[in-house]
């Protein structure tokens, strides 16, 4: 919504762009742009108009992938969207058995805490994080169902411990991540159904700094049971909690609209036999 940023974006001229638009509005014989004062808006017919050249440029591209595909096969670029902790601690042999079966295809990993929004606006290719449920826009995979577990070090007064009761866990010195942070929103969802919220003592936004400030015997986290399986770390113990232990569920989401090459669709395969053998709590 704005002529110079626009222009400077696609690397012309203002004075240029501004042609451009006036030719097109002349050849549509409609305005596509409300012009108030130094500010822009869509008409109606500039809207229908960004909708529809949207799902043009996508089939354009869906095209240019689908023959790349053809041409290098198994070749190609693939990015991948997923959560921090899960980059930090878990899928490293996922990534080197893919690799090995895949060496022409180029993967980068993102971590992030906005999956949807990124495999929506086409910053990745796959996502892999919290359940969405498919709409016409998203393709949504289910995944597994994983249990969280309260994990300590293994001085803590709790390591002896097999399993806590929920409301074991107020007042309980917790480190974690902010408020804002999808583990920590899942969490408290479920302890304030009991009536108290986390006693947080410490929060940090890395699961890498969560996992060393716990081994130090600083205070206790609650995180997924196979992500802390993975680590196979003998100074963490990890204690089941009773009654309505907090859960989450994965999927694997992509757009609807969106080509996926062989090699995608391999590692889409790859991703739920990985996933669903570390579910079992």
């Amino acid at each position: 919504m704005h002529f110079t940023k626009a222009a400077e974006k696609i690397g012309v001229s203002q004075p240029t762009l501004s042609q451009q638009i006036r030719a097109l509005e002349d050849e549509l014989h409609m305005p596509l742009f409300d012009r108030i004062g130094k500010k822009i808006a869509l008409t109606e017919a500039g809207q229908m108009l960004l909708n529809n050249a949207t799902v043009i440029m996508n089939t354009l591209q869906n095209t240019k992938d689908s023959i790349a595909d053809l041409r290098h096969m198994h070749g190609g670029k693939i990015r991948v969207g997923i959560m921090p902790s899960d980059l930090d601690y878990r899928i490293t042999q996922l990534v080197v058995d893919y690799h090995r079966e895949f060496p022409k295809v180029k993967l980068m990993i993102i971590a992030s805490i906005d999956i949807l929004r990124q495999v929506l606006e086409s910053e990745v290719d796959i996502g892999v994080g919290l359940n969405v449920p498919p709409t016409d826009r998203v393709v949504s995979i289910p995944l597994c169902n994983e249990e969280y577990v309260l994990t300590v070090s293994d001085k803590h007064p709790l390591a002896h411990r097999t399993s806590v009761d929920i409301n074991e866990l107020k007042d309980l010195p917790m480190i974690i991540y902010p408020e804002g942070f999808m583990g920590r929103n899942l969490v408290e969802g479920v302890v304030q159904k009991y009536g108290f919220r986390l006693h947080s003592i410490l929060e940090t936004s890395s699961a890498t700094s969560i996992i060393n400030l716990v081994r130090a015997n600083l205070g206790a986290t609650v995180q997924p049971y196979p992500l802390i399986r993975q680590m196979n770390d003998p100074e963490l113990k990890t204690i089941r909690i009773n009654g309505d232990a907090p859960s989450r569920s994965l999927s694997i989401i992509y757009r609807s609209d969106r080509y996926l090459s062989q090699a995608a669709k391999a590692l889409i395969e790859r991703i739920k036999e990985f996933f669903q053998s570390q579910s079992t709590l």
